[in-house]
C-alpha cells in the first residue's frame, strides 16, 4: 500500500500548502467548541456538522466567518457520517474530519495543508491521536498508536458500523506524521459514562450481528487493508468468552497500562465496565429472543 509522509529535508524549499475544509461533528459541544476552532483558523471552510444542539454550540461557531452551520438529527454514527460526505457542499477537494474535543496540533496542521493537492494520487491519508486524561497521555492504557482516517477526498470513503465506525477508503492511503490531541473527559467521567452507556448499546447490536453469522471473513484477518484487518478482527474478539477480563488484563499486563499512573489504572477499569455494559445487554437481547425474562 503506497503511502505518504510529510518529511522536508533541511535547506530545501518549503513544500506547497492548498486549501482544505473541515467538518466538525458536534451536539451541545459549547464546553469545547471554541479550543477546537481556534486551532483550525488555516481552513477557510469550516462546516459544523451538528446534532441538533441546546446548548450554545452554534451560536459560538456562527461568530466566526469561516464557519457556515449543517444539522441534522443523529441516527447511528455510520449513518450520519455517510449522510455529511455525501450531501454536504464543501469547498475543497479535501475535508479534514475533526470532534469537537479535539485538537489539531501545529505540525499536524502544516501536514494537511501539504498533503491537501487536488492533484495527488491519494484518496485519504491516516495519522495519530493522543488522548487525554487526567491532564496525562495515556499513551499505554490506550491502544496507540492507533492510526485513524481523518483527511480525505469525500467520493472516496464511506463508514461502516453503528459506533466506533470504520473508514473504507477506495484508493491509496497515505500518512501524515502529526498528532490529534483528544480530551474525552472534558465535560467530566460523569459525561463518559452516559456517552459509553449509549456507545455500548450499539456495541451489543454489531455484537449480535456477528453471532448471528453477520461476520468479516476470517480471511480478512491477512489483509493488506489495514481497515479491513481491522474489522475482521474486531468481529474475532466479539466471539471471545469473558471479553471484558480480556479487554482489562490487556490494557493492564499486556500494555502496562499502570506505567501511566493513576490515569491508566482508572482507564483500564473504566474500559472493563463499558465491556461489561455491551456484554450484559446482549445477554438480555437473547433472553428476550427466547422469550424468557430479561433479568
Amino acid at each position: 500500500m503506497p503511502e505518504s509522509t510529510s518529511n522536508t529535508t533541511a535547506g530545501s524549499p518549503a513544500p506547497a500548502q492548498f486549501p482544505v475544509s473541515v467538518v466538525i461533528l458536534t451536539k451541545n459541544e459549547e464546553i469545547n467548541i471554541a479550543k477546537c476552532l481556534a486551532a483550525l483558523t488555516f481552513s477557510d471552510d469550516i462546516v459544523l456538522y451538528d446534532s441538533l444542539s441546546t446548548d450554545r454550540t452554534v451560536e459560538i461557531a456562527k461568530a466566526h466567518p469561516n464557519v457556515t452551520v449543517v444539522q441534522r438529527k443523529f441516527d447511528n454514527w455510520g449513518a450520519h457520517q455517510n449522510w455529511g460526505v455525501q450531501n454536504i457542499p464543501f469547498k475543497h477537494p479535501w475535508v479534514l474530519y475533526v470532534d469537537a474535543d479535539e485538537v489539531i496540533e501545529p505540525a499536524l496542521a502544516d501536514d494537511v495543508r501539504r498533503a491537501a493537492d487536488p492533484a495527488s494520487t491519494f484518496s485519504a491519508f491516516k495519522m495519530r491521536r493522543k488522548d487525554m486524561f487526567m491532564g496525562r497521555w495515556l499513551k499505554r492504557a490506550q491502544m496507540y498508536p492507533v492510526w485513524i482516517v481523518r483527511l480525505f477526498r469525500p467520493a472516496k470513503i464511506r463508514y461502516e458500523r453503528l459506533v466506533n465506525p470504520i473508514a473504507i477508503v477506495d484508493g491509496p492511503l497515505g500518512t501524515l506524521n502529526g498528532h490529534i490531541i483528544h480530551y474525552p473527559f472534558s465535560k467530566g467521567v460523569e459525561q463518559w459514562f452516559e456517552r459509553h452507556n449509549s456507545y455500548s448499546s450499539f456495541e451489543a447490536q454489531e455484537l449480535l450481528k456477528v453471532r448471528a453469522g453477520k461476520r468479516q471473513p476470517t480471511g480478512k484477518l491477512f489483509s493488506r487493508d489495514a481497515n479491513d484487518r481491522r474489522a475482521a478482527m474486531k468481529d474475532l474478539y466479539y466471539r471471545l468468552p469473558l471479553r471484558p477480563q480480556i479487554k482489562w488484563f490487556y490494557y493492564m499486563l499486556i500494555r502496562w497500562a499502570w506505567l501511566d499512573g493513576k490515569p491508566g489504572i482508572a482507564y483500564a477499569r473504566m474500559v472493563y465496565l463499558y465491556e461489561y455494559m455491551a456484554t450484559i445487554k446482549v445477554m438480555e437481547a437473547r433472553a428476550k429472543a427466547r422469550g424468557q425474562p430479561p433479568a
